[in-house]
């Protein structure tokens, strides 16, 4: 079953409208009043700390809610090493990839109001998508060595393949179309060229026929679409059409000079010590490029506000994005028996999980290995950004950092499960 007809999800999503909406200060309640241990929660303090010491990254905030209530919001370690300026619950960070749900909400609002459908070919909107190609190893038993030919891919790539992670499209050197994508130049140019470069290159396999995570690529060219489609860039459209709503004040595709500061410092783990990483360097005069992938930078509260938008139904404090049908079609899995083995994230298992629009989406909970409910769904950032939403148990985590650390997407959801005396 791909769409959102799962009778099981659509129950859970039922439940999900009974959750309060947030108060518009974000006050923590006492876990008890959602049948959460206090004490047990505590053991989120340490298993962070730990890693704090350890220096796997610097610091974070970690955030639970449930049944429309915060139960724990801490902030531990600092935001930058150098200055040792202590991490704050307001700190911004860069979610990277945790953009990509808020785009997929983007394209259903779209769909909704009937501009489009997920099964349009990219090339109605971006015409440099018509008429793929598929790029093939001449000898699959020695396929480096043999070299490449094309030959015509046997369909178009939708929307629906984009959001799913199912278009082929190569997004670095690995498969048959890799050397087309190295020898293509994709820096420093508009996302309307960006993605038009896209669309003429080979894809590494037919679309829909197997999962491969698209990167910084696939939900750029979403966003693109949705640039096309409203009339206005992307970052217009989430500030009009989902940031003002929402409340989300502190999230920004361009940081304001006045919250630089506020930002966490980015590093990557070398040995026993935390490198500083640089940003991506500033795009030329007059270039624009709002990237619907992973170009947003924000804080926990205002990511709050969005999970619990998509918890509630699609609607958040009397004002509504999305309809329920487009939540259960977002959040069920989408991609059949494909699985999302290729996405190798050390210390995170995702056997057990399928994808939706933007999420992954858990179908087992046996063969992962660490706690969660059928139905829950999440994303996670390359700069160690992770979050993920259970409608059985009207629950939401996040966890903020600016380090990848894929052992605690398993770490901190066990932490927070063990605490339910439900």
């Amino acid at each position: 079953m791909r769409y959102g007809a799962n009778p099981f999800v659509a129950a859970l999503l039922c439940m999900s409208l009974a959750v309060p909406a947030l108060p518009e200060s974000l006050d923590v309640s006492k876990p008890e009043d959602v049948v959460m241990s206090s004490e047990r929660l505590t053991r989120i303090a340490p298993l962070i700390k730990g890693h704090v010491t350890a220096k796997d990254f610097s610091g974070a905030v970690t955030l639970v809610a449930r049944k429309g209530k915060v139960v724990h919001f801490e902030a531990q370690g600092s935001m930058d090493i150098e200055t040792n300026k202590p991490m704050r619950k307001d700190t911004l960070f860069r979610m990277a990839s945790m953009t990509k749900p808020i785009t997929a909400v983007a394209v259903l609002m779209l769909m909704e109001e009937g501009k489009l459908t997920l099964s349009d070919p990219v090339s109605k909107f971006i015409p440099e998508f018509k008429n793929p190609k598929l790029a093939m190893w001449n000898m699959p038993s020695d396929p480096r060595g043999a070299g490449i030919h094309l030959v015509p891919a046997d369909r178009e790539v939708t929307l629906q393949h984009l959001l799913t992670h199912t278009a082929g499209i190569a997004v670095d050197a690995e498969g048959p179309a890799g050397q087309y994508f190295r020898a293509t130049s994709l820096n420093q140019i508009s996302l309307a060229e960006f993605s038009k470069r896209v669309g003429t290159l080979p894809l590494n396999f037919q679309p829909g026929t197997q999962w491969q995570y698209t990167g910084t690529i696939g939900f750029a060219i979403l966003g693109r679409v949705v640039e096309i489609v409203s009339g206005i860039n992307l970052d217009q459209f989430f500030k009009q059409r989902i940031f003002t709503p929402l409340g989300m004040n502190n999230t920004f595709f361009d940081i304001p000079s006045s919250r630089l500061a506020d930002v966490a410092t980015l590093y990557r783990k070398n040995g026993d010590a935390l490198v500083k990483q640089e940003t991506a360097r500033p795009l030329p005069a007059g270039v624009e490029f709002y990237n619907g992938a992973g170009g947003l930078t924000g804080d926990a509260e205002d990511y709050l506000r969005f999970c619990e938008m998509l918890l509630n139904g699609g609607q958040l404090n009397g004002k509504r994005l999305l309809s329920r049908k487009s939540i259960e079609l977002m959040t069920d899995n989408a991609i059949g028996d494909l699985d999302l083995r290729n996405h190798a994230v050390p210390g995170q298992n995702l056997a057990g999980y399928g994808f939706g629009l933007g999420v992954r989406v858990r179908k087992s909970n046996g063969v992962s290995g660490w706690l969660g409910s059928v139905g829950d769904y999440g994303w996670a950032g390359a700069n160690g950004t992770y979050f993920w939403i259970d409608p059985k148990e009207q629950l939401i985590g996040m966890v903020l950092m600016s380090t990848q650390v894929g052992r605690l997407r398993t770490e901190f959801p066990n932490a927070v499960y063990q605490a339910f005396v439900d």
